[in-house]
């Protein structure tokens, strides 16, 4: 068994993977938008946009609104689960992934 860490470590550890997934998906919006360029499809670009907001409105809106739950609900000694946020995030990394494959599959002249 492992030892937990002082009081607050696993939130900061879990407002550090928000902020993770949200560069993440930004790196996936640089990457298509490469691929726009390189290749010389500027539809791809629209996909590489509407990713980069799906990133920045993880990593500006709901990795911030959901450490602020987190240390609100640590204050009161209530349950930190977000359920809404935490669909919100799945469902954004999902469409990035759809994004990501549509990008990686469109051939190449």
């Amino acid at each position: 068994m492992t030892r937990a860490g002082p009081p607050g470590v696993a939130a900061e550890r879990t407002d550090l993977a928000w902020q993770r997934t949200g560069l993440g998906i930004l790196a996936v919006a640089g990457l298509i938008g490469h691929r726009a360029v390189d290749s010389d499809r500027p539809a791809l670009l629209v996909a590489a946009g509407v990713t980069a907001l799906f990133g920045l409105g993880v990593l500006g809106g709901l990795a911030p609104a959901r450490a602020r739950f987190v240390q609100r609900r640590r204050l009161e000694d209530g349950d930190v689960a977000a359920r809404r946020s935490v669909a919100a995030v799945t469902a954004a990394v999902i469409a990035i992934c759809l994004a990501a494959a549509v990008a990686v599959t469109v051939p190449v002249d």
